[in-house]
């Protein structure tokens, strides 16, 4: 009875164990996957920073056309006080003839608050409008990389789902081999098999056995690859749900893809560019200005010592009318032309050549597609022939050759399958990609 009782608690500390245990080895779904690189990967934040950066950036610029207000202030002492030159004719004395006379007193102090707004200047508002495409550049930017780190965090977890598959069928074959040999080793004791058949089936499973390290080994570094995706420590346990969505792809609606909306946004930017240039090498600055302040004048010397402070204001328009500055502005228009030119052939280099991955993809999923339903069939019939040859060769009416054949055949013919889906789940991830749908499909 305290045996039966020992048992038990054994039982039950296993089932709280293996509960904890699965608790920590939560599944994790493509879609959370997806949303916890959303939150954690680096890519992502450094892209998110830059669209910042590029708001940042624009509210820098307008606030060049805010009015502007400096307080200056200086004092200055003399210790040799400027020389002027006086005629002589204006006291009276010859025409022609000069004399230098020091002005001014040995103490000056200035101090005055000058104003400034820019009523029109085209280079400003050249900037505030590239910077404004700037921040759309960035925008689209950062949905790029999000779109590319969907796509790669999808296709790790494709590759560990049909890792995952692999090593199910992989270790389903070791069990069978490891029951043949049993099966071997007791027919060789009743002298019913050779020893050679002993060592074929030992072969068997030492092959599988090697297999399923490999491929164990390949698992582990496809999920590594997936939390560094996904942003999260290498430590934390990641158990993928087995199961493999698939379905018949839906016809997608061609979208403008992201790629193409880049090239866009370049080729409006280096237009706006090509009119800064052009504007700020024709047209004025207008700017409006201001002063108010004091100037104290200042000596200390005898017969009598004084400091005295008058004050100066006055406000007025500024005008800035570029005249020639060396066809500087004039050779980067030109720049600015030519690149505005392969800005253009790179936008129709991007339209041909996404039409052309896309129908590529269409074909690559249509063939996928069908080698799935045909490579199923070819699964089920290979065990059919594979438990086929198992009770012939148990009626002695099959050789050991034909069974390692049958089960060479099931393996090739499930490796064939499950290469097959994922040429299906990567071709749609591709045509979503091409399509302008990847985004939208989360």
């Amino acid at each position: 009875m305290v045996l039966v009782n020992i048992g038990k608690q054994k039982l039950f500390l296993l089932l709280f164990l293996l509960g904890f245990q699965e608790a920590k080895s939560q599944v994790w779904t493509l879609q959370q996957c997806i949303d916890t690189a959303n939150v954690y990967n680096k890519n992502l934040q450094v892209s998110r920073n830059n669209v910042s950066l590029g708001e940042q950036k624009e509210k820098e610029l307008k606030a060049g056309l805010i009015p502007k207000v400096m307080a200056n202030a200086d004092y200055r002492y003399y210790t040799n006080l400027p020389y002027q030159l006086m005629p002589l004719s204006a006291f009276g004395g010859p025409e022609g003839e000069y004399r230098a006379i020091q002005f001014g007193v040995p103490n000056l102090i200035n101090a005055n608050l000058q104003f400034s707004m820019a009523l029109y200047n085209p280079h400003v508002y050249g900037s505030i409008q590239s910077s404004k495409l700037g921040s759309e550049l960035l925008e689209l930017q950062y949905r790029k990389t999000e779109e590319q780190i969907y796509f790669e965090i999808s296709n790790l977890y494709y590759n560990a789902q049909i890792l995952q598959h692999q090593l199910t069928f992989i270790d389903s074959n070791l069990i069978n081999s490891e029951i043949m040999l049993e099966k071997m080793v007791l027919l060789n004791k009743q002298l019913l098999a050779k020893e050679s058949d002993v060592s074929k089936v030992k072969l068997q499973v030492a092959q599988n056995t090697t297999l399923r390290e490999n491929f164990g080994s390949k698992y582990d570094q496809v999920l590594n690859m997936l939390k560094f995706a996904m942003g999260i420590q290498l430590e934390q346990n990641l158990k993928i749900d087995p199961t493999i969505q698939y379905q018949k792809k839906s016809e997608y609606t061609q979208n403008s893809t992201l790629d193409i909306r880049i090239v866009e946004i370049q080729n409006r930017l280096l237009s706006n560019e090509l009119i800064t240039l052009n504007r700020s090498k024709n047209l004025p600055s207008l700017n409006l200005v201001g002063t108010y302040g004091t100037t104290g004048f200042g000596y200390n010397g005898l017969p009598t010592s004084f400091l005295d402070f008058y004050t100066i204001g006055f406000a007025g328009l500024q005008l800035s009318q570029p005249l020639f500055n060396g066809t500087v502005t004039q050779w980067k228009i030109n720049q600015k032309k030519i690149e505005l030119q392969n800005s253009e052939l790179q936008f129709g280099l991007f339209t041909e050549q996404n039409s052309m991955l896309s129908e590529n993809a269409m074909l690559q999923g249509a063939i996928a597609q069908n080698s799935i339903e045909t490579t199923r069939k070819q699964v089920e019939l290979a065990k059919t022939i594979y438990k086929q040859t198992i009770l012939q060769q148990e009626l002695e009416t099959a050789s050991l050759t034909d069974v390692l054949l049958a089960d060479n055949a099931l393996r090739e013919a499930q490796q064939n399958y499950l290469s097959a889906i994922i040429d299906y789940l990567k071709s749609d991830l591709e045509i979503k990609k091409l399509t302008g749908n990847i985004s939208t499909t989360k």
